[in-house]
């Protein structure tokens, strides 16, 4: 079902051009109701040839196009550049920003006469719809704002409103920075494997899909992720002794540690 909603989008980076590519191929919205800006960095332009999107080559010529969702997909550090050229302008249009680290308030303060505001923290696996987005309103929406909203969000893969603003920080930590985690694990079971002795090839080769694979199992079952730990491990085998090692150096408190830090970062970086 196509929507009679316009979409604005400042920034055509990867996670943009995903969520672009994935509304237009679900149907939710017809290509000349979209429309894209960007730094002179060409990728508005590599966006908008690959998608049939509009283009515009300046935030005034963007607001000309009058979008009801002006979608933030730039660096962060950009916003007070782009908050100084919308000074002079009212914009009334709905704001979601998908920048790391910036607040409601500092949203609010840029666009004083937005509809709505909303802040989200999308992940990687959204560039090939797998991701998970946690989202929170400025204001409590209305009906037609949170359908809009979740529209675009979930284009990305799934998504889910907050409870507060804090839980972006808490997610920031878990699902923004989790697929890092994953790729480290990884390279390190790839080095452990070429260090006791398989080739190059062969170790990459079994560390990555041994990843993927067991991703899929674990997407693809009801069974909580202990359960098929232990579908793993025999009595005395090697996957025990294995996990043995790893309970002596306490991964757990390993990642418990990397996620506070992460979430300690997004909180410092909300606040700067």
């Amino acid at each position: 079902m196509v929507n009679d909603s316009k979409l604005a989008f400042i920034g055509a980076g990867k996670m943009v051009s995903a969520m672009v590519s994935s509304l237009l191929r679900l149907g939710s919205f017809k290509p000349e109701d979209l429309i894209c800006c960007s730094a002179n960095d060409g990728t508005s332009e590599r966006l908008s040839k690959a998608t049939g999107i509009l283009r515009a080559n300046s935030i005034p010529e963007l607001l000309a196009f009058e979008p009801d969702v002006l979608t933030l997909g730039c660096k962060p550090q950009q916003l007070a550049e782009i908050a100084s050229v919308f000074s002079d302008k009212k914009v009334e249009s709905i704001v979601l920003s998908i920048m790391a680290g910036i607040t409601l308030g500092r949203l609010s303060d840029s666009f004083p006469d937005a509809q709505n505001v909303i802040r989200s923290m999308p992940n990687t696996p959204g560039q090939i719809g797998e991701g998970i987005t946690g989202f929170v309103f400025l204001n409590s929406p209305n009906q037609l704002e949170y359908q809009i909203v979740t529209n675009i969000l979930s284009s990305l893969g799934e998504s889910f409103e907050l409870n507060s603003e804090e839980d972006i920080d808490r997610i920031t930590a878990i699902s923004g920075s989790g697929p890092a985690y994953l790729f480290e694990f990884t390279c390190a079971l790839e080095c452990a494997a070429k260090e006791i002795g398989l080739p190059e090839k062969l170790a990459n080769k079994f560390a990555l899909q041994t990843i993927t694979g067991a991703s899929k199992l674990l997407a693809n079952t009801d069974l909580h992720p202990e359960e098929l730990r232990s579908q793993v491990t025999s009595p005395n085998g090697t996957t025990q002794a294995a996990l043995e090692s790893l309970e002596k150096n306490n991964l757990r408190k390993i990642v418990l540690d990397a996620v506070e830090a992460a979430k300690a970062r997004s909180i410092e970086l909300s606040n700067a």
